[in-house]
């Protein structure tokens, strides 16, 4: 995320029950590739891009930027949830001047089915509430990704529209700490 606004950056790990949310450290670069390079993982997001290349590319000290939360489960990265502001250039908004913070997840394919998205995610919604009272957050995924559609769900996003993208359809979603707390 280049613009979090006021937020200071990193924030002190965030505990929950069963993970932390930290920043990434050089031990993560293996995850970072995986989550790159897995099929299974890349179905909704474009494909898997080769191994090789991302051997090459992914810096030793991976996703070390404002907005980028590392998913740590026993002390190993099992994921990664990030909150970036929505390009004015791309459909959904709920904002006339666009720039909304957008929550996007993505978590390596033994931790899933485990509610550790959920789990996760909240905790980084509940921190960004803290940290940005007031702001919506928004939340797109394609309508064919029925696990991440139940995850939206479950955190409490409400749809505001459909439409298509990257050739397949997309759902838009806007969570707002306001609706959520009150």
């Amino acid at each position: 995320m280049t613009d979090l606004g006021p937020v200071a950056w990193p924030p002190v790990p965030t505990r929950t029950e069963r993970l932390v949310l930290r920043e990434s450290e050089a031990r993560d670069r293996a995850a970072f590739i995986e989550l790159s390079a897995l099929p299974e993982v890349r179905t909704y997001l474009g494909g898997p891009r080769p191994r090789d290349e991302l051997e090459r590319a992914v810096p030793a000290l991976p996703g070390r930027r404002p907005g980028l939360f590392v998913v740590d489960l026993d002390g190993a990265m099992i994921g990664v949830i990030s909150l970036d502001r929505r390009g004015a250039e791309r459909p959904g908004h709920v904002r006339p001047d666009a720039g909304e913070v957008e929550l996007s997840y993505v978590f390596l394919p033994e931790a899933w089915g485990r509610g550790y998205a959920a789990e996760a995610c909240a905790a980084v919604l509940g921190w960004f509430a803290d940290a940005i009272p007031g702001e919506p957050v928004v939340l797109c995924t394609q309508t064919a990704n029925v696990p991440s559609m139940r995850l939206a769900a479950k955190l409490g996003f409400i749809e505001v529209e459909r439409f298509e993208e990257w050739g397949a359809e997309q759902w838009f979603g806007m969570w707002s700490p306001v609706a959520v707390s009150g």
